[in-house]
């Protein structure tokens, strides 16, 4: 039973901005506003400078025929301005809303007070990226267009010339609308928005394919558990009920036949060893990973002598057949063949009554699927379907299900039981582990030692 991790390694990579602790972006955002305005404020004064000789801001400016614009000094209440936005962004998360609101109005009010050109804007476009991603899709959109006209209606009202732009003793010095400040405020704005539209699109691709993920591992998960628990089910029903049946011998045969005894208990001294084993194998599936997996054989038809062995030492007259060519076969129809057959000797063991009782146990290779045929004479109640507290049958049929097979099960005409099963050989098969080809009737000591060595 592999015990191998189902994912390959995780590859190191940098966390989503989304699961970045709230206070980096903001911390970035401070960082390229404040040097950034100051930069932009820098080269603004450097202008004036230029110009002063052909009355402010008028000049032949760089030289190229091009004109600097006026700018208000950074006081106080700019430097408010530009610490407070990127402080907003810090309740983002919580209250997407008003802090796209508040970083609206500092930028609108920023510019109205007409101070230097720089990144003043990227408080309110990082919180327009919030609020579209947080699916306030809506309010962003209709809100980023209405403060656009409004701004633009407000400047148009009392804006100056280009030219008068920052002139001193005025309150909000900006200047007014025109085509180009017009287009480079809607365009930037436009392209902020698609850009959040389309980070939300990828988030909720990511989150989608994150619960696909998901839901394909619980699935899984619970295949293995119902695997697991047929697998426990076949392995201690079968052992325990030999068990069982050879320790009613030995009390029986206690004091009478002391050798007799002596040969129940060793049996059950080997159903107790492969039952140990086997809960083993299946339960080191969950161990952690990195951990060796277990080194015994798989169970499987190769081992199909040592199970009908133990048959034969609870008291069962087992006549066993192979026909067709016995070869490989793939790891999930060799191991439900054999499960069947365990199943069914451990249902004739617990159910068919009073002995004598002769179990038949016929494996057909066939070209595309094996058929497991497994009939006994005895006069116990016949076990159905809806036993009470039984689960054997149900699991023999979900097993043949699973590899897309078919499984028949009920009283034979003249009393007994047979259970008929036909699994189609699909996938590759394993390993042939004792390289045994040879088509013939199994009986007790037949087989390699690896098959006979047990799991």
């Amino acid at each position: 039973m592999s015990t191998s991790p189902p994912h390959g390694a995780v590859r190191a990579h940098w966390p989503r901005p989304s699961a970045w602790p709230v206070w980096v972006v903001p911390l970035l955002v401070l960082a390229v506003e404040f040097f950034g305005t100051m930069a932009a404020q820098h080269g603004a004064s450097r202008d004036r400078t230029w110009n002063r000789g052909d009355g402010w801001g008028h000049g032949p400016g760089w030289g190229d025929g091009s004109h600097t614009y006026g700018t208000t000094h950074l006081d106080a209440l700019g430097f408010a301005i530009v610490l407070a936005g990127p402080a907003l962004l810090l309740l983002r998360r919580r209250y997407p809303v008003p802090t796209l609101a508040a970083t609206g109005l500092l930028t609108g009010l920023y510019f109205l007070r007409a101070y230097p050109y720089g990144p003043a804007f990227a408080a309110v476009g990082v919180a327009m990226l919030g609020a579209i991603v947080a699916g306030h899709r809506l309010v962003a959109w209709a809100g980023t267009a209405v403060s656009v006209a409004v701004y633009f209606g407000i400047t148009a009202l009392i804006g100056v010339p280009f030219g008068e732009r920052g002139t001193p003793g005025r309150p909000f010095p900006v200047e007014e609308p025109s085509v180009g400040g017009v287009s480079v405020v809607v365009g930037w704005s436009l392209a902020v928005l698609v850009t959040a539209e389309l980070v939300r699109m990828t988030g909720q691709r990511a989150a989608e394919r994150a619960r696909t993920r998901a839901e394909e591992e619980r699935r899984q998960a619970s295949e293995e558990r119902l695997r697991m628990a047929r697998e426990l089910h076949d392995v201690l029903a079968h052992n325990i009920s030999m068990i069982n049946v050879q320790a009613g011998v030995a009390l029986h045969l206690m004091d009478g036949d002391p050798e007799q005894a002596r040969t129940a208990l060793a049996a059950i001294k080997e159903a107790s060893k492969e039952a140990l084993t086997e809960m083993r194998s299946v339960i080191g599936a969950l161990r952690a990973q990195g951990e060796t997996a277990p080194r015994s054989p798989t169970a499987g038809l190769g081992r199909l002598d040592d199970l009908l062995d133990r048959a034969r030492s609870a008291g069962l007259a087992v006549d066993a057949e192979i026909t067709g060519k016995r070869r490989p076969l793939p790891a999930g129809a060799d191991l439900a063949a054999f499960r069947i057959v365990q199943e069914s000797l451990t249902n004739v063991t617990r159910h068919a009554g009073p002995g004598p009782v002769t179990v038949r146990v016929r494996i057909a290779y066939r070209e595309r699927e094996i058929e497991v045929r497994v009939e006994d004479d005895g006069r116990g109640a016949s076990l159905l379907d809806d036993h009470p507290g039984g689960s054997g049958i149900r699991g023999m049929r979900e097993r043949a299900a699973a590899l897309g097979g078919t499984f028949d099960a009920g009283p034979r005409a003249g009393g007994g039981f047979a259970v008929r099963a036909a699994l189609p050989l699909n996938g590759e098969p394993e390993d042939d582990a004792d390289g045994d080809g040879a088509t013939g009737t199994t009986g007790a000591g037949e087989g390699t030692p690896a098959e006979r060595g047990g799991r």
